[in-house]
């Protein structure tokens, strides 16, 4: 099979489309038919070899943490899907990823595919929507009537953040830059501001920081939070502020795979409360392209990489 892989850490030049061994699943795993994962920023700083401690990978690794596909076999004691059956997941980070034509993945992450959009556009969900949700709720125990802001709502865990906010009744109040503010109001904020700590007209219960702000702003976040309030930050490279003299709680975010969750999140898509946008449809082969194109700017939106040109 086709596989994308690097065998050395570095520059999106070390990714290498090349022939591999097509997975066989061993005990608890499922071998599935890949038809799509996606980009998701981490690919490349586990690639450039930044993310050793946390996420520590084999050499050679394939990318690709979001899978979409179709089961295709089954290993020893797999009873929660069948062949043929059409399936999402967040994979393992430190494990070899979906950047592929086959993948192995271990049953118990997998949930069935929204049956709304085609299979390959569910890639887009996993990490970013669980990402979302574990913030808002896990983390920030979002509730009706609530006010949060959500820092950097242009990306793709903001869309997903503000449409999961609103639906859960909260005011949604967006932080996203001129390219992205439509996106932002598109999904549901009620007020879109610029980048940067905004004056709001009053404190917020909880900040969702998505943004890869400098330091000095990101701990400027608490001055915007009511007294114990919380601030979930996704850039876990820079501590999540805290307030303690107010009881501003600071939550550095690790988002987890959770199969219920996920399914929930399905649930929405395929009710039509939750909008999926995928903004690209990328092939296996010109993934090293899509990493050198992101390591120059921020790519817009989500990205789905597809192992068959054809669904391109």
């Amino acid at each position: 099979m086709k596989a994308v892989r690097f065998h050395a850490y570095g520059s999106p030049d070390v990714l290498r489309h090349e022939d591999v061994d097509r997975p066989v699943p061993a005990a608890g795993q499922v071998l599935l038919r890949v038809a799509a994962t996606s980009f998701n920023p981490v690919d490349a700083t586990i690639r450039a070899g930044s993310m050793q401690g946390p996420i520590p990978v084999v050499l050679p690794h394939t990318p690709g943490i979001d899978v979409a596909g179709t089961v295709e076999a089954l290993g020893e004691g797999v009873d929660n899907v069948a062949a043929g059956d059409q399936v999402i997941g967040f994979l393992p980070m430190t494990g070899t990823g979906a950047a592929a034509e086959y993948v192995l993945a271990p049953a118990g992450i997998l949930t069935p595919a929204p049956t709304s959009i085609p299979l390959a556009d569910a890639a887009a969900l996993p990490l970013t929507g669980l990402t979302a949700w574990q913030a808002l709720f896990d983390h920030a125990g979002l509730t009706a009537g609530q006010r949060v802001l959500i820092n950097g709502a242009g990306g793709a865990v903001g869309d997903y953040a503000v449409q999961l906010a609103k639906h859960a009744g909260a005011h949604v109040i967006a932080t996203a830059g001129p390219n992205s503010g439509e996106r932002a109001r598109a999904a549901g904020a009620d007020e879109v501001l610029g980048h940067g700590v905004p004056e709001l007209s009053a404190v917020v219960d909880a900040v969702l920081n998505l943004a890869p702000v400098e330091p000095i702003e990101l701990a400027a976040l608490t001055s915007v939070v009511r007294d114990g309030g919380v601030v979930v930050n996704t850039t876990v490279w820079m501590p999540a502020p805290y307030d303690k003299q107010r009881g501003v709680r600071g939550i550095d975010l690790f988002v987890n795979s959770d199969a219920a969750q996920l399914a929930r999140l399905v649930a929405l898509v395929d009710s039509g409360e939750l909008r999926v946008t995928v903004t690209r449809r990328v092939p296996l082969a010109d993934l090293p392209a899509l990493h050198a194109e992101a390591a120059k700017s921020p790519i817009s939106g989500k990205a789905v990489v597809l192992p068959s040109p054809a669904a391109v």
